[in-house]
């Protein structure tokens, strides 16, 4: 059903100088290399320079963006991981928890894409994390870099 929704994108925003740190989960290591490759991309397509921390799961990745953060070395941050359901509550912890995480941190001021796949399967996160697919850790990269230019803006 969604497929048949067109989908509006804003223009990539060109942010000289800009510095972002991808936060990426590699417990799904195929996914989160496609999610990276994808945030990669679009980074250099804008003109930022990245830096990459991987973290054990995604329940981390606020906390290394937070701690980094403190260090204001980075203009913005791209969240990148998967969450796939299990048969346990678990799934809604984690999802729930670190889409928390992040939301309180962008409330703060900081600059954050959240690229992290809730998903049920492996196969919807591969087509989710597919730079020539759905490209979400592209899309995460652009929504930093969009929060970045408009933090500029207002300075």
């Amino acid at each position: 059903m969604a497929a048949s929704i067109e989908h509006h994108q804003l223009p990539l925003p060109q942010v000289s100088g800009a510095r972002l740190l991808i936060v990426v989960s590699p417990y799904y290591r195929q996914v989160a290399d496609g999610l990276v490759a994808g945030a990669r991309a679009v980074a250099a397509q804008a003109g930022a320079a990245l830096d990459l921390v991987e973290v054990p799961g995604a329940l981390e990745i606020p906390t290394a963006i937070a701690l980094a953060a403190a260090r204001d070395l980075y203009d913005g941050y791209v969240a990148l991981g998967c969450v796939v359901r299990g048969e346990t509550t678990h799934y809604d912890t984690v999802c729930n928890d670190s889409s928390r995480g992040l939301t309180l941190l962008g409330l703060q001021g900081h600059c954050i894409g959240n690229g992290i796949l809730t998903v049920e399967t492996i196969a919807q996160a591969q087509v989710r994390a597919d730079p020539q697919g759905q490209n979400k850790g592209g899309g995460a990269a652009a929504a930093a870099l969009h929060l970045v230019a408009l933090k500029r803006r207002w300075a």
